[in-house]
């Protein structure tokens, strides 16, 4: 496991009785270089959306944490967010949270001459994920999946 990976297993690992204590839950863990500076985000997330005041407060009580731990030898920016409307799909229980929404996927190799795709996620496996396009089921390997995020559906 390289520094990367340790720094974010360790932040989930830390903050997950935080997240839990501010009535929100864990999305995802983010340890990356933009330009010069470092960033640790953490993404929560909340059935109805997540507010200012949720990443205020998940932020305010991690970085106490993140003060008393010291466990990440770079200077970074922490950042407590939300994933967003368009969030991507990375770990099983957001592809189980997703049957019957409308996703978009983008393809490393074209499957019918198009590398892009959107339609509603009907299942999945580990292998393979299955889109309903116009009444009509389109499965992909998971294997040639670049992105896969919830679409921006425009409702009115």
């Amino acid at each position: 496991m390289g520094k990367r990976e340790s720094y974010e297993a360790r932040t989930a690992e830390l903050i997950e009785p935080v997240v839990k204590a501010n009535g929100v839950e864990l999305f995802d863990v983010d340890y990356v270089k933009e330009g010069s500076d470092w960033y640790l985000r953490v993404y929560i997330d909340k059935e109805g959306g997540v507010t200012i005041d949720d990443c205020q407060n998940v932020s305010r009580a991690f970085n106490e944490i993140l003060d008393r731990e010291n466990y990440i030898d770079d200077q970074y920016i922490f950042e407590v967010s939300s994933p967003g409307l368009t969030r991507p799909l990375k770990k099983e229980k957001d592809y189980e949270k997703s049957i019957g929404r409308m996703i978009e996927i983008k393809l490393f190799s074209p499957v019918d001459k198009s590398k892009e795709y959107s339609g509603v996620l009907k299942e999945y496996d580990k292998d393979t994920v299955t889109i309903s396009i116009d009444d009509v089921d389109k499965t992909f390997d998971r294997s040639n999946l670049a992105m896969i995020r919830w679409a921006f559906v425009d409702e009115i």
